[in-house]
């Protein structure tokens, strides 16, 4: 052998050694029955349901066929459709059809259905902690709210919370950043938003509330008419995707970017009697196909603003931003609600104990990192 082709030899040797050295049982499947797992107080049984079939009654508080929020869930269903091999079906019921589209919460926690899909911010009157599930004016991202509920401990916090209903939630998308509404005429300085009647609901509407705003609460099939008429002086709704389908343009053509709602979370919520009579299986196909839900509503919502963003522009809506003693009064507010609600409920300060710590973590984060390059970009 010449010296060449010696050390040619040598050379894959020593890569393969190095390799198999790795890679000691490279050979050898993973046997994951061997790892060290958490160990439930009830023993997990997998059940085969190829011969049987489950079904789930799931409400929800959109219409049929409602863009990203309804056709969201809808994907979801037929998700647990494929993975299961049809074993699992959700049966989806949009709002007013099995029952209301905000008598969902009740519904599901008295059993009369098994599952529904919507907001927390909805159940505020039941428990104002319950708002923060959804999200904070000034707070959290949809990024960082994920980051929150699933690493961060808000996900137990919730579950904590709704387990007192009978409920056992699962984040069921988030809105990405919302904008700050359609209102007919121009805002200038704080003195116009005195006295202005606005749909708005949640945390929102009681900061709004605070700085002189009238808060509304209206169906969505009545808005644009209330708009139109003069009944209302503003709306929010969504962002441009979902506000445009609705035609608040046509009479309220200042559009303001927003601050009230940067990352809503929706619920996607089951009867916890009936979750946990679920099999194993079933419960680890919920749990992935929620989890794509999630992921995927958040990015649908952004990709579909963006074009919507641009018809709205050809339109000739007026694009502007709230004057600096709007924003600086509404965060002055909203330290008096949540002074408020944590001195009336301790539920409400022990979950916005948790998210305040995350959120100073996020903030420091987010400003040396995606904050510099957003300013630069």
């Amino acid at each position: 052998m010449n010296r060449r082709d010696f050390l040619g030899s040598a050379a894959v040797a020593s890569a393969t050694l190095a390799f198999n050295g790795c890679n000691e049982s490279n050979h050898v499947a993973i046997d994951y029955s061997k790892h060290p797992k958490k160990h439930d107080n009830a023993a997990k049984t997998v059940h085969f349901n190829r011969n049987k079939k489950t079904v789930i009654k799931l409400a929800t508080s959109w219409p049929a066929h409602f863009p990203i929020m309804g056709t969201g869930v809808e994907k979801f269903a037929k998700r647990i459709q494929e993975i299961s091999s049809g074993s699992l079906e959700i049966k989806i019921y949009p709002k007013n059809v099995l029952v209301p589209a905000l008598a969902v919460f009740d519904a599901c926690s008295s059993g009369q259905i098994d599952a529904f899909h919507s907001g927390p911010y909805y159940w505020k009157g039941k428990n104002s902690a319950f708002s923060l599930f959804s999200g904070l004016p000034f707070g959290f991202t949809a990024e960082e709210v994920n980051s929150w509920m699933l690493y961060g401990g808000g996900l137990d916090l919730w579950r904590e919370q709704y387990t007192k209903y009978n409920l056992h939630p699962f984040l069921g998308g988030n809105t990405n950043i919302q904008m700050g509404g359609w209102f007919r005429k121009p805002i200038n300085s704080l003195a116009d938003m005195q006295g202005l009647k606005m749909r708005i609901p949640g945390l929102g509407g009681e900061v709004f509330s605070r700085m002189g705003v009238n808060p509304i609460l209206l169906p969505a099939g009545e808005i644009y008419t209330s708009l139109e008429r003069g009944v209302i002086d503003a709306t929010e709704w969504v962002g441009p995707a979902l506000d445009i389908k609705m035609g608040f343009y046509k009479v309220a053509p200042y559009y303001y970017s927003g601050w009230h709602e940067p990352g809503s979370v929706l619920e996607l919520t089951f009867n916890k009697h009936i979750w946990s009579k679920l099999a194993s299986e079933h419960q680890a196909m919920i749990e992935v196909a929620a989890s794509e839900m999630n992921a995927n509503m958040a990015t649908e919502f952004h990709h579909d603003n963006i074009y919507a963003l641009q018809k709205l522009k050809s339109l000739h809506v007026t694009l502007a931003k709230f004057p600096d003693d709007v924003t600086e009064a509404g965060k002055k507010a909203l330290q008096e609600v949540i002074n408020d609600l944590s001195t009336q409920n301790s539920d409400f300060a022990k979950v916005y104990a948790s998210i305040k710590i995350y959120l100073t973590l996020c903030k420091e984060w987010s400003d040396v990192s995606l904050g510099y390059f957003l300013n630069i970009r």
